[in-house]
């Protein structure tokens, strides 16, 4: 059996592993057991009571966190010619067609999301092999495509998230920083939490809301009290 290293134990000192916490307390110890020396991202894990393998339990879509991941979001608009400028204008970090769809087929990745238009897709839909796994390839149920790339741009740089359940039924989302207050990082959680809920399926039965675990890079996941949160 591995020691418990030092550090490990005084994070473990900090509170109850077997305890469910309030979201708002959560917040608050998510930040304290935080030991990284740069600023680690807090995440946010909800399993749900659905049976992803039936079409109709699928839960996926989009959130639009109130105060942003904290992150540099690197966004890439592929557009036609005539599109280009009001993605630039809008803050699209790259912004071409062609030649960033060789530059994508010669193994390059280097960005968080793509964006593009409905005209291009076939195009686009040629890199599905490469940008699936790295769930990059742009999708309408999530806004990335579109004729409005610079709304959808500018959506994506404030804070817009896109989220899909797992095979095990749950949903796995970055809601912040640990620099941010505890008030960002539980709003931001309970702006996920309350759309999760809306799109609840009507086919999905008992528990909805199974388990929420909040942890940052590194840290021990804090258990949540689903009934703080559901209300």
């Amino acid at each position: 059996m591995g020691r418990i290293s030092k550090k490990r134990k005084e994070i473990l000192a900090k509170f109850d592993i077997a305890k469910a916490y309030s979201l708002v307390e959560a917040c608050d110890l998510v930040k304290e057991i935080s030991t990284t020396k740069f600023d680690a991202s807090v995440d946010i894990c909800v399993r749900l009571g659905v049976d992803p393998r039936k079409a109709n339990q699928m839960v996926r879509g989009t959130v639009s966190l109130p105060h942003g991941t904290g992150k540099d979001v690197r966004v890439l608009v592929l557009c036609t010619p005539d599109k280009e400028a009001e993605a630039i204008a809008a803050g699209a970090d790259f912004v071409g067609l062609d030649d960033y769809i060789e530059k994508i087929k010669g193994g390059w990745t280097d960005i968080d999301v793509i964006i593009t238009m409905p005209s291009v897709m076939g195009k686009v839909g040629a890199l599905g092999r490469i940008l699936g796994p790295r769930s990059l390839m742009p999708n309408p149920k999530t806004g990335t495509v579109t004729m409005d790339v610079a709304k959808a741009v500018e959506e994506v740089k404030a804070g817009k998230i896109d989220f899909k359940v797992d095979k095990y039924g749950i949903i796995h989302s970055s809601v912040g920083k640990v620099s941010f207050d505890g008030d960002k990082i539980r709003e931001n959680s309970m702006e996920l939490i309350q759309t999760l809920i809306k799109m609840k399926p009507s086919s999905a039965k008992g528990t909805y809301i199974k388990s929420v675990y909040l942890s940052s890079t590194m840290s021990p996941g804090i258990q949540i009290d689903a009934k703080t949160v559901v209300a």
